[in-house]
């Protein structure tokens, strides 16, 4: 049975860092806002209804009769399911801190364009997105992606991948991340990649993965725009 894939149309958000680990196991799995006409009506009927779990928000899926929401829960589930994570419990438990830390940077990027409410328009807190902008690109950006080059250094004295030997849900994580930050903040990463290689060559390994390198150039991937959480704006690019 396919796993169902629910998200928000038109946006790489929070799904894609599930895509990509999908799309690298070549799991069968099904998009169903984008693969199925009625694919948003199903989205609203799973949140809307009656019952003892019922998903907060998208992204979440489906395997089978279980509905797993919170995109660091849905990969904790796949990277046992489908073999992207370690077997000792103990490494398995060091890649989902991974992946919450991940999530923990990836609402400060939201945050940086919303810093007054999401409810309001980008354009209603400029000002505000402007203050929240500069101690993102000088203290935040540095602080995490320090936290990731110190990992890959002492993961197998200078390891190519975060945790293991090939490449799990968390590599495939932060390569969405570098690259959102890359989209929304070019400036300030060309900066701070100088400083951070180890993370500069896990984003090229996983870009040639075979399967990553496939879905990359296919109609399936969607590009970064400025209605997801990564967004472009120069203004706060310094």
């Amino acid at each position: 049975m396919a796993f169902e894939l629910y998200y928000w149309p038109g946006l790489p958000g929070r799904g894609e860092f599930v895509r990509l680990a999908l799309e690298h196991a070549e799991a069968d799995y099904v998009d169903v806002v984008r693969d199925r006409k009625s694919g948003m009506s199903a989205l609203t009927r799973i949140m809307e209804k009656e019952a003892a779990t019922p998903p907060f928000a998208p992204p979440f899926l489906k395997d089978g009769d279980l509905v797993i929401c919170q995109t660091a829960a849905i990969l904790l589930h796949l990277g046992d399911r489908l073999k992207l994570a370690p077997k000792n419990p103990a490494r398995r438990l060091w890649a989902h801190q991974i992946q919450l830390t991940i999530a923990d940077l990836v609402a400060e990027v939201h945050n940086v364009h919303h810093p007054v409410a999401t409810g309001l328009y980008y354009e209603d807190q400029k000002r505000e997105a402007r203050k929240a902008a500069r101690s993102f690109r000088e203290d935040r950006i540095p602080k995490y992606l320090e936290w990731f080059e110190r990992i890959l250094a002492h993961e197998g004295r200078g390891g190519k991948w975060l945790v293991g030997r090939s490449a799990g849900y968390v590599d495939l994580s932060l390569f969405h991340l570098v690259e959102g930050l890359r989209y929304a903040f070019p400036v300030a990463m060309e900066r701070e990649e100088a400083a951070t290689p180890r993370v500069v060559a896990l984003n090229s390994a996983v870009r040639e993965l075979s399967a990553i390198a496939a879905y990359l150039a296919s109609k399936r991937h969607i590009p970064f725009n400025e209605d997801g959480i990564f967004r472009h704006y120069p203004e706060l690019d310094g």
